[in-house]
């Protein structure tokens, strides 16, 4: 493929300052086959040890770091033991402190050691209201495998390297041909394994997760916990709930998975998503050309067809985007590039004005603005870049799923997501593919439905518009779970407490702080809403 290098007219001043919007609003961001469940699960054979109390070291203000030790397996509470991070930030308000607040934000792969730590209670961009932090001591705890907890390793460094500058194509099903295909999903199991013994790769398992969280509860000396869950974390949140329901004080899980999907049949929840990637990507185009070509210029009232023009462009003559201190480390954007930042900023109407702006940067031969949203997402739920978190990602969610060594399933699937003609078919379809060569099997995975009986009405949280979680996956969950509650978040967005506006977060705050849920049908408004408008000088009614 040639590569062509051409002068933008765009301020580069401009291009810094729709960079850091996308930055700060990156920050506010943030989850078929015919296999059946396994017809066994084993549970533990003995109560796991009681473990000793946590000890803490101060690690920042008002945070404190610890590590606490597990079983690797409780079917074997007494064997090989290992190392979870766990980070708290203290109660701002010890006086009326109501106990723990563990968090999971999601991935699977994302550090709740580093949400934590990130808590500044006087920034509307922390994770959790002012409120909440001075009530509780906020939890995070690494899940096994994940972040400080043993992050996974599959690539070396080179070889991330070599996978981020492959040259994708976007006409093909996973970008590239199916031998290269599954050469690459060889090659990450063999470095998995390499890194990680079987044993740990098959501890992964959320069922182990939830019992993880009851230990380190029970370090704490807590009788119950308070749990906010988004993403992956309402896979997290709902199996804690199932398995312990009496250590539960009140759960909310917001952008929720189709735990029965998840646990079941992945095949059909990945295309679930590659359905609302598209979704995302027209809503975006049609806000494009209903708030006309004053605010939003590109393709001059056909988006659309603009679109398709400038990724085929692209895909015929790259650009080369040179590196910019603070903004990207610099390389090519072709057509699959920007079809993958589209992706990635259609699916947060906060970065919807620094979508506008890139295609529009794009068509004047300056790729830095959407080559910055790609180079900054840094974990893609359900498929996606490789990064290290993407690695973590894959492992854990192997462990989780049934056996997908049936390759001809994962054809089928690919062909079905090609079939619907979408944009985006081609970086959604074989995104599975590493677990049909995952080296091992989790044997004793946990299958029985999470309904979460015995625990308090849970909150449900879900976006009329998610390109990880779609909304019918939120009224499933709602109607899976006993007693549980839902609140819709209308507009765009993956997660919506501290995202959305304070209809949500007062709505959440309440459920957390005081356990009372809304009533049922209670729908909040996105604020802000979503708009195209990009930054001058792009827009055309900008001075």
């Amino acid at each position: 493929m040639s590569r062509s290098i051409r002068q933008s007219a765009v301020p580069s001043r401009s291009l810094r300052i729709a960079a850091l919007l996308a930055a700060a609003a990156l920050t506010l961001t943030g989850c078929v086959s015919g296999s059946t469940a396994a017809s066994t699960q084993s549970e533990p054979s003995a109560p796991a040890p009681v473990p000793e109390p946590i000890d803490w070291t101060a690690c920042g203000p008002r945070l404190d770091c610890a590590t606490v030790k597990v079983p690797m397996e409780y079917t074997a509470p007494d064997g090989e033991q290992i190392a979870l991070a766990v980070t708290r930030h203290r109660a701002t308000d010890p006086q009326r402190r109501i106990g723990s607040l563990f968090i999971n934000p999601g991935g699977p792969g994302v550090s709740a050691t580093e949400t934590v730590k990130s808590i500044d209670p006087k920034s509307a961009t922390s994770p959790y209201s002012p409120d909440v932090v001075s009530r509780f001591d906020v939890i995070g705890m690494d899940p096994r495998g994940v972040g400080e907890s043993g992050a996974v390793r599959c690539l070396t460094d080179e070889q991330r390297a070599q996978v981020a500058a492959d040259d994708l194509d976007p006409a093909i099903p996973g970008g590239k041909s199916w031998t290269r295909l599954l050469a690459d999903a060889d090659t990450f199991a063999k470095g998995c394994l390499a890194h990680r013994s079987p044993a740990f790769l098959a501890s992964l398992s959320t069922d182990n997760v939830a019992r993880d969280l009851d230990q380190v509860r029970a370090a704490l000396g807590e009788e119950q916990i308070t749990f906010y869950g988004a993403s992956y974390g309402t896979v997290v949140g709902p199996m804690y709930a199932t398995m312990f329901p009496a250590r539960v004080r009140q759960m909310v899980i917001d952008a929720p998975v189709d735990t029965s999907l998840w646990m079941n049949d992945p095949l059909r929840l990945l295309d679930d998503v590659a359905v609302s990637n598209e979704e995302n990507l027209d809503a975006w185009f049609k806000t494009c050309r209903t708030e006309g070509v004053q605010a939003c210029p590109f393709g001059d009232g056909d988006p659309q067809s603009a679109f398709d023009a400038l990724i085929a462009q692209l895909e015929a003559k790259p650009l080369h985007v040179p590196p910019a201190e603070g903004l990207t480390p610099g390389g090519t954007l072709d057509g699959a590039v920007a079809l993958e930042a589209a992706r990635a900023a259609a699916g947060a109407r906060t970065l919807w004005p620094t979508l506008t702006a890139g295609l529009l940067a794009a068509q004047q031969g300056n790729g830095t603005l959407l080559h910055f949203v790609v180079s900054k997402v840094t974990v893609a739920p359900f498929g996606g870049p490789f990064a290290t978190l993407q690695e973590q990602h894959t492992a854990v969610r192997c462990a989780d799923w049934p056996a997908l060594t049936n390759l001809a399933e994962h054809r089928a699937a690919a062909k079905k997501i090609a079939a619907r003609g979408g944009r985006l078919a081609s970086r959604a379809a074989y995104s599975a593919l590493n677990c049909a060569r995952w080296p091992v099997q989790n044997k004793d995975r946990f299958t029985k439905e999470l309904t979460g009986a015995g625990a308090p009405p849970i909150l449900v949280v879900g976006g009329r518009v998610d390109n990880v979680s779609p909304y019918h996956w939120a009224q499933t969950m709602t109607k899976r779970l006993k007693d549980a509650v839902l609140l819709t978040r209308e507009g765009v967005g993956h997660t919506a407490y501290r995202t959305s506006g304070r209809c949500i977060d007062d709505a959440v705050d309440a459920a957390l702080i005081e356990r009372n849920l809304p009533a049922e049908g209670t729908t909040c408004d996105a604020v802000p809403p979503g708009t195209t408008r990009p930054p001058a000088p792009w827009a055309g009614t900008a001075e």
